[in-house]
């Protein structure tokens, strides 16, 4: 298989081609212009990814899953535009949101047939285990609804715990991963073992990749990460470094935290103010910890597998996206 970087490259260059014919000769143009805008967007591809893999790691062969990946891709943006709504975001990825570019009527729209998609290009790869494919694609929807609401409910709560929040991004993140790693492997003709242990790995690398995504936002470089950088806090929302520094902060530090709850956010002018009380916390320390932590599970659940390649692209793709910067 050779160099792993080469491979995904290659790969996600597969998985966009598919994307670049996805709605050609559909109409009409104002519905499809702009789901085509949001998918042509960029973005990792890790999810579509991981179907590809995960359906190679029990077959062998690296083919037959592409229209399951594209589908995950689909249901992932169909939640990216309709969180962006919720979130009153303005940028994803460095340009627009769909609400923002079109209209708020437009974006619903387009979100709305982005998952009627999704299961449209599933259906083409699945077999006689169609039921089964389905019931995990549709199961981990929910999850990804749930923990949205969830997270939307995190805002108005005065109190959360780290416990709540796992359970938040387990449902929000991480069951999207799980689900694209289990119907990889259900496509790809695994046996139970092997598909328990890639949505195993699906799941711990969901909760890793969630992590330092909340890492990111209070340490990345904004041009890099396509996101304004502080924009949890801006927002106030209960990431688990806020609740960490909650839990560990006293005297004039908790108070300003407990002013970001009350005030439901900060000002942009406050990140750097806010930055320094989670460095002098040791609060990036602790989440860098619970990033290896979910890491290490990740990389434990592999040990079933017996497909030595797929194995070795998997080990490299959860050690690199702990060391992204975006």
């Amino acid at each position: 298989m050779g160099n792993p970087v080469k491979f995904y490259e290659k790969e996600v260059n597969k998985i966009e081609n598919k994307f670049s014919v996805l709605f050609k000769g559909r109409k009409p143009k104002s519905l499809y212009e702009p789901c085509s805008f949001i998918m042509q967007s960029g973005g990792k591809r890790l999810r579509p990814f991981l179907v590809v893999i995960s359906n190679y790691a029990v077959s062998g062969r690296l083919s037959g899953a592409y229209n399951a990946a594209a589908a995950v891709e689909l249901l992932h943006n169909f939640t990216l535009v309709h969180d962006d709504i919720m979130d009153n975001a303005d940028k994803r990825r460095g340009r627009p949101t769909l609400h923002i570019k079109y209209n708020l009527s437009t974006a619903i729209l387009a979100g709305d047939n982005l998952i009627g998609l999704a299961y449209e290009y599933l259906l083409k790869d699945c077999k006689d285990n169609d039921k089964k494919v389905l019931q995990t694609f549709t199961k981990g929807m929910i999850e990804v609804c749930e923990g949205q609401s969830m997270d939307t409910d995190f805002e108005s709560q005065k109190k959360v715990t780290i416990p709540e929040y796992d359970l938040m991004i387990s449902k929000k993140t991480a069951a999207l991963a799980e689900m694209c790693c289990s119907i990889g492997a259900q496509i790809g003709g695994g046996n139970n073992i092997e598909i328990k242990a890639l949505a195993d790995y699906g799941k711990y690398l969901g909760m890793a990749f969630q992590y330092q995504d909340d890492l990111l936002d209070i340490m990345g470089d904004e041009t890099e990460f396509g996101k304004t950088v502080g924009g949890d806090l801006v927002a106030g929302k209960k990431t688990y470094l806020f609740l960490r520094a909650l839990e560990k902060a006293k005297g004039p530090q908790k108070t300003a935290l407990q002013k970001v709850i009350k005030n439901k956010g900060i000002r942009r002018n406050q990140v750097k103010k806010y930055r320094e009380i989670y460095v002098d916390l040791g609060v990036l320390v602790d989440a860098q910890k619970e990033i290896k932590k979910y890491t290490d599970k990740a990389l434990k659940s592999l040990n079933k597998l017996t497909n030595h390649e797929a194995k070795e692209i998997l080990i490299w793709l959860a050690n690199a996206l702990i060391k992204r910067n975006k």
